[in-house]
């Protein structure tokens, strides 16, 4: 170990953070490897030892002879400060080893908040920030992740953004990146080979030209480029032979999420309208129960974790889902080994599901209805009646459960203050079906009411969306807090707004943003998803320094033929699809979910055979 590190670790919260060596980690001899990738994850060791998707693609890249993958987490400031007063570049976990000598350099972006700390690590590192000023092939810094479909952003940064999931096109770049060092192409030479790809999308291809209102008359592609009119996402077809983490890390430190995660399968039937992943991810692609089951019962005799999560966008609308709780609770019910549903939905959850979760203990219980009325539920499409919400919750509260927690929205798509009434109503209905239900009224119930600022998504049906300002949002959040505080067995939490604006600016920015979003970081921006550090006014001055606005991102409405930052981003579900489904939004109409009618959006276009698992 590196003395300065030696010495830092000894004045630095959370030491283990920083120091690897876990059980589980790959370590492999550098005389044997020619390719090293660093694998940085924008957030802290917990957040992000907590990923699934890091953990799969960890295992993906470390299973390719001659390449070792490393983690890389944004050290927290007081690692940071000391880190630079030292002159300690940032490292791997696994060797020490300064991340600035390595082959290629991939971020794992999945919230927007995290685009300063992109730049914080490359500075960290000593690698220019701008890919202008980054001539040679080495290092290579790319990036993926549900934030990439719209990567624009970020683009004057990143070589090379992959688009979907990771699992097939991580190996092929890697391998042609291979190939053009070994061969002593230019760096334009592999950017061009890699745009040929499919899901790689090369930001360096594409112009965007501008209006004289400040939006977009085209995303030019670059002459002589030979890229893509059109970028389309790569998915895992065959999900039952995908790489799965059996044998993974186990930290040394507590991290966010510390259990075995089983993914059930990929995309979701349902189709809520302001959901990115529900229509990013389609088509649906189920994995075998059987399959599952193997895999989760060897993944807790290699860790010895004492929790199973069975993950998936709804997990209850996984069609084998009652025989695979059976085969797996019959491992873990003598090993007292938990196993958690937590994304259930309330029509779906049933007296047979709730007596399998009550063979081992219980943990809690968690409802996104979304929507106060229903109405407003129709209109995004949650397809959820109040009646199966509330039966679900009296079969829960019968069964010995005593808290719930119930997520909703604020300023959505044609919500009223009716709707956000309807919160506090629906709430007290809950209420009122524990005191109708429990067996055991001497314990109490605990119900939460938590409601978030509704962040337009790009390649959803409410891409064309305004967000609601600030003062509006505050003023609901004010009308329910009043609503509620009458009831004393109901707690309410509500989503800080600024951090949600800032959001919804870069959900839907364009490549200008890249300058405020830098000169932010030369200010002092950095972990920006953490109440400590989130500074509105800089994001404010850096907005006015750039000469921007961000009410024109956030809070303003677009027409149909407006040309979108991210139009060169194909995710198969079509554009006139999301269209059709925010007209329903305005008539209050449901589409049925993929299991009962296919609605056309297209993503099945992406399976041999175009039919999905749904």
């Amino acid at each position: 170990m590196d003395r300065r590190l030696e010495k830092i670790l000894l004045s630095v919260q959370k030491p283990a953070r920083y120091t690897g060596g876990e059980y589980g980690a790959v370590v492999k001899s550098r005389e044997q490897v020619d390719t090293r990738y660093a694998f940085c994850f924008p957030d802290t060791y917990e957040i992000g030892m907590s990923n699934l998707g890091m953990r799969i693609l960890y295992g993906v890249i470390n299973g390719m002879d001659g390449v070792w993958c490393e983690r890389v987490f944004a050290p927290w400031g007081d690692m940071e400060e000391a880190m630079r007063r030292e002159g300690l570049p940032l490292y791997g976990l696994e060797s020490g080893d300064p991340i600035a000598g390595f082959d290629i350099i991939g971020f794992s972006l999945g919230y927007e908040m995290a685009y300063s700390n992109v730049l914080n690590m490359l500075d960290l590192a000593g690698i220019p920030l701008r890919s202008a000023d980054r001539p040679e092939l080495t290092p290579l810094v790319v990036a993926g992740g549900t934030c990439c479909y719209d990567p624009e952003p970020l683009a004057p940064f990143i070589d090379l953004f992959v688009l979907g999931e990771g699992e097939e096109v991580t190996p092929e770049y890697i391998c042609l990146y291979r190939q053009a060092r070994d061969e002593g192409w230019t760096k334009e030479e592999f950017l061009r080979a890699a745009a040929k790809i499919e899901g790689i999308y090369v930001p360096a291809f594409y112009e965007p030209v501008y209006k004289e209102d400040g939006t977009l008359a085209e995303m030019r592609v670059r002459e002589g480029s030979g890229a893509p009119e059109t970028v389309r996402k790569r998915i895992v077809e065959d999900f039952d032979h995908s790489y799965f983490p059996v044998k993974t890390i186990i930290p040394s430190t507590e991290i966010v999420h510390d259990r075995v995660m089983l993914e059930l399968f990929r995309g979701c039937i349902r189709g809520c309208r302001f959901c990115q992943a529900g229509y990013t991810y389609r088509p649906v692609r189920n994995r075998d129960p059987k399959l599952l089951a193997e895999y989760g019962k060897a993944a807790c005799e290699d860790s010895g974790y004492q929790e199973m999560t069975l993950s998936s966008l709804s997990s209850t609308d996984y069609p084998c889902l009652l025989e695979l709780c059976d085969d797996l609770l019959d491992y873990c019910a003598p090993r007292d080994i938990g196993l958690s549903l937590p994304s259930l939905r309330a029509d779906t959850f049933s007296m047979n599901l709730m007596e399998r979760l009550q063979r081992v203990r219980k943990g809690g219980l968690t409802f996104a209805p979304e929507a106060g009325t229903q109405r407003l539920r129709d209109a995004i499409n949650k397809n959820l009646r109040e009646e199966d919400l509330l039966q679900s919750c009296r079969t829960a509260f019968s069964g010995g459960w005593n808290g719930v927690k119930l997520y909703f929205m604020l300023g959505l798509p044609t919500e009223t203050d009716d709707d956000v009434r309807g919160i506090a109503d629906l709430a007290r209905k809950v209420y009122f079906a524990w005191k109708e239900c429990t067996p055991n009224k001497a314990r109490g119930v605990r119900i939460t009411v938590s409601t978030s600022w509704f962040v337009p998504k790009a390649h959803t049906a409410f891409q064309w969306e305004a967000q609601i300002t600030r003062e509006e949002y505050q003023r609901r959040v004010d009308l329910l807090r009043d609503e509620l505080k009458r009831d004393k067995s109901i707690t309410y939490n509500w989503h800080d707004p600024e951090t949600s604006w800032l959001e919804a600016v870069f959900s839907r920015g364009d490549r200008r943003l890249a300058d405020v979003l830098e000169h932010a970081w030369r200010h002092g921006a950095k972990m920006d998803a953490w109440s400590e550090y989130f500074d509105l006014r800089r994001w404010t001055d850096a907005l006015e320094a750039c000469g921007l606005d961000g009410d024109f991102y956030a809070h303003r409405e677009r027409p149909r033929d407006e040309v979108f930052p991210w139009c060169r981003v194909d995710t198969m579900v079509t554009p006139a699809f999301l269209w059709r489904e925010r007209e329903r939004c305005y008539e209050s109409q449901t589409t049925p979910d993929c299991r009962t009618k296919c609605s056309g959006c297209g993503a099945n276009r992406l399976l041999k055979g175009g039919v999905c698992d749904g």
